[in-house]
């Protein structure tokens, strides 16, 4: 055994592994940061690195994120080169179906991860460039917390019907736009055991809205998209301090583990419109699994022609790995394949 295992370790073909991640999960969520071996993004700004990455370099993603060498729920984050001057670094998030626009969990990783390797102190400030805009977050040792870009409320008490049942929903940004359905209200189960069901309900959901629906994003063509469908509720908490909790459905029918950083924000901004959390206020809010992020509204600020405000999002994020992927030539499965 001892002579296989250094056979293993001095191998070529193991020395020369190509592309070098740090694995990471928030509030259970994973997240695969490419930090080494991925190819030199062209482009700017960062949503031009991402088209860049779209158009050359995505079969990448897939054999990142897809079976055999990830999952159907796999999230990952491309560290990319900064687009402004005064930024730490630049990201561009992936999951099963391509890129997303911005991403709490990864941002709140991404943040941990500096400090444990020292890139920050406590108390010190990150700048991350995102496609969605510059992030500020910083880490305060057992947690981080972000302030997150402009979210705003984009319409309200909107119906869809699906399978003979109409749903009410309201669409809001927080770095990506996503559509909100009262749980309690359509009498909709957000347990851990009824994972499937809210899948493919959420899929169904997010399909039609988005077929009858246009998000467009006063600023950012490339942000005009509806990326989730969020069902929440306010009875199926496990905690009596929770505000909610959360299920978000996205991408090809990914359900997020954590409460989703850019879905509380984009909470945020509809509660606060109702007048429901006022500035300052903190408040809780639960995954499926009933880990929970904490989000705030910080202030207020005219985004086009929408009155937006500035949520602070904060949560826990651990390390799970380090990997060195090897792409074999002749591997009929480089591809890589899902099922859900």
């Amino acid at each position: 055994m001892i002579k296989f295992t250094q056979q293993i370790e001095h191998s070529a073909l193991i020395a020369t592994a190509g592309i070098h991640t740090i694995d990471m999960h928030t509030a259970g969520e994973p997240l695969r940061i490419i930090y080494k071996g991925f190819p030199e993004l062209s482009g700017r700004r960062i949503v031009d690195k991402r088209k860049d990455c779209l158009e050359n370099h995505d079969s990448l993603r897939k054999q990142l994120m897809f079976e055999p060498r990830g999952h159907a729920d796999m999230y990952g984050a491309i560290l990319v080169g900064k687009e402004r001057d005064d930024s730490d670094f630049g990201v561009l998030f992936t999951h099963n179906e391509g890129y997303s626009t911005m991403c709490g969990h990864a941002i709140i990783a991404l943040t941990q991860l500096a400090y444990k390797i020292g890139h920050i102190g406590i108390g010190e400030t990150l700048r991350i460039d995102t496609p969605a805009g510059l992030v500020i977050s910083k880490s305060m040792g057992k947690f981080a917390e972000f302030i997150n870009v402009p979210s705003f409320v984009y319409k309200t008490e909107l119906k869809v019907e699906v399978s003979g049942v109409r749903y009410t929903f309201d669409v809001a940004f927080g770095g990506a736009f996503y559509a909100f359905i009262d749980a309690d209200l359509h009498d909709i189960d957000l347990s851990t055991e009824n994972h499937q069901v809210l899948k493919q309900l959420g899929s169904a959901l997010k399909c039609e809205i988005a077929h009858t629906l246009s998000c467009i994003h006063p600023n950012d063509s490339e942000l005009s998209f509806l990326y989730g469908v969020i069902f929440y509720s306010s009875k199926q908490t496990n905690e009596p301090s929770s505000h909610s909790k959360h299920v978000c459905i996205f991408a090809d029918g990914e359900l997020d583990r954590s409460p989703t950083g850019t879905g509380v924000s984009a909470r945020a901004a509809l509660l606060h419109a109702q007048g429901s959390v006022a500035l300052n206020d903190t408040i809780e809010i639960e995954s499926i699994l009933g880990y929970c992020f904490e989000v705030s509204v910080t202030g207020g600020i005219q985004y086009a022609n929408y009155d937006a405000v500035i949520p602070k999002v904060s949560g826990r994020a651990y390390i799970t790995g380090k990997h060195e992927f090897i792409l074999e030539d002749d591997d009929p499965l480089t591809d890589g394949f899902i099922f859900k």
